[in-house]
């Protein structure tokens, strides 16, 4: 413990001679703060890797997440997330840990206006499109070092690293769980009425569905855009990389030579209007989100569900105890017709990262604080923790997980998310929130018929030049 300590405070002071010329951190005023939580119910993390005792700062330490008590609930990520926090809060009595905890949405607005003051929380969560815009502009902590000198360097999952990564300079921490934002869940049973053992592989078969599902009252398939993300993270990401390929993706993240204009994408768009046009999706997927479209799947009123991990959490546990908890199953999107450049593809990653604000450089105790903040609720405790209680999957790996104590809901759920599928990336989880905030504007517009896909293209491809 002393030895950690020691290198994390040495550390500090390397990074601190880095940053001198900063200018000092402003008070944030008025926070609200959401108290610790510790799932007494659940099992705990082995106490081999100890959080330090936080010797050599005494002062506060702001952080902000969206991990609330309510979605902790329903969700393992959360949970685990509060769990781990307590536990360092706990073992660093002369720490005063503030937190300013927001619903998730309301975390994405509040986040980005902070950056944009140059006011940024001294440890926050950053999404990773937002990675490369705040590396630029100097308001985020360059972690490269601070990651290489982990203590539980050897145990990261490094592909996790490349949404946060920029000039190959990391900035963050790869933070919760990994989960998918594009699964099918469905209500086995009744589409074994419609004459289907599992969920249809193409869309041609799913189409054919819709009239014995209408017959029964149900819409075949519950999907939520009201927020205009839903979108592009639970469907067109995972549609889009049937029709491009990973290298087109990695292309554009990475500016070489792909464009949103590309035959390839504008096909993609293509499909995704036609399809939410043709009747299998409930009719007013444009005015309710996610949360209210799930309700759909949950009250028997759709035989299926589009959504993403945190979806399913709260589908579990609601539904445990039910017939239709029993007969959920899951499936990845149908493959489109024309599609060729992949297969059983699901976007899956870490879409956020722990950060550190540039500012806090200033001080090596308190860096040395964050920096022991960042690595504990990222590592061996949180992922052991998530692992051993949800079968979900953390920064660190967790060798031989024994999926035998979960039942069959869970066991699906995990081998959908990590053995049975290929994984691609989330759209939004890259490049800049510029360029997500129109296509996600038009896509809108574009499933209601109000514009083409060739001008969702360009009007994306002239936001990615202008901002990108």
């Amino acid at each position: 413990m002393k030895k950690k300590l020691l290198s994390v405070l040495l550390l500090a002071v390397m990074m601190a001679t880095l940053f001198a010329g900063c200018s000092k951190a402003s008070d944030e005023g008025d926070k609200k703060t959401d108290g610790k939580q510790v799932t007494d119910n659940k099992d705990v993390a082995d106490d081999s890797n100890d959080a330090t005792d936080g010797a050599g700062y005494s002062g506060e330490l702001e952080v902000m997440h969206f991990s609330t008590s309510e979605e902790s609930q329903g969700n393992g990520g959360s949970d685990g997330f509060r769990t781990v926090i307590a536990e360092w809060e706990e073992a660093n009595p002369e720490i005063e840990l503030v937190q300013t905890v927001l619903a998730n949405d309301d975390y994405k607005t509040q986040i980005a206006t902070l950056a944009a003051a140059n006011d940024l929380p001294d440890v926050f969560l950053l999404q990773g499109m937002n990675t490369k815009t705040w590396a630029e502009e100097g308001i985020i902590l360059d972690m490269t070092d601070i990651i290489n000198d982990s203590p539980y360097r050897s145990q990261y999952d490094d592909a996790l690293f490349y949404p946060f990564t920029a000039e190959d300079k990391i900035y963050g921490l790869p933070a919760l769980t990994g989960g998918t934002c594009a699964v099918v869940v469905y209500d086995s049973a009744v589409w074994k009425e419609a004459g289907f053992d599992a969920f249809p592989e193409t869309w041609a078969d799913v189409i054919k569905a819709k009239d014995y599902f209408a017959g029964k009252g149900m819409d075949t398939v519950a999907f939520g855009n009201s927020g205009k993300w839903q979108a592009n993270s639970c469907f067109l990401s995972t549609v889009g990389d049937r029709f491009t390929g990973s290298e087109w993706t990695h292309s554009l993240i990475e500016k070489g030579g792909a464009k949103f204009t590309d035959q390839a994408f504008v096909d993609a768009l293509k499909f995704t209007q036609d399809i939410f046009n043709s009747g299998v999706f409930n009719p007013d997927f444009n005015a309710v989100n996610n949360e209210e479209a799930r309700e759909y799947y949950i009250s028997g009123d759709a035989a299926a569900f589009i959504g993403g991990n945190w979806d399913v959490s709260y589908i579990q546990a609601t539904l445990e105890g039910t017939d239709l908890y029993d007969t959920t199953k899951f499936a990845v999107i149908p493959q489109p017709e024309g599609a060729t450049a992949s297969y059983n593809s699901h976007n899956i990653g870490l879409g956020y990262a722990v950060a550190i604000s540039s500012k806090v450089a200033e001080d090596p105790a308190k860096l040395a604080a964050a920096i022991d903040f960042a690595y504990e609720v990222t590592g061996p405790k949180f992922a052991e923790y998530v692992a051993t209680n949800y079968a979900l999957g953390g920064l660190t790996k967790v060798e031989n997980l024994d999926l035998s104590k979960f039942d069959q809901f869970t066991q699906d759920f995990y081998n959908f998310s990590y053995v049975d599928n290929n994984a691609c990336e989330i759209y939004d989880s890259y490049i800049s929130s510029a360029v997500w905030d129109v296509l996600n504007t038009d896509l809108q517009s574009m499933l209601n018929k109000d514009t083409t896909p060739e001008d969702v293209a360009a009007n994306a491809q002239k936001a990615y030049d202008d901002n990108y």
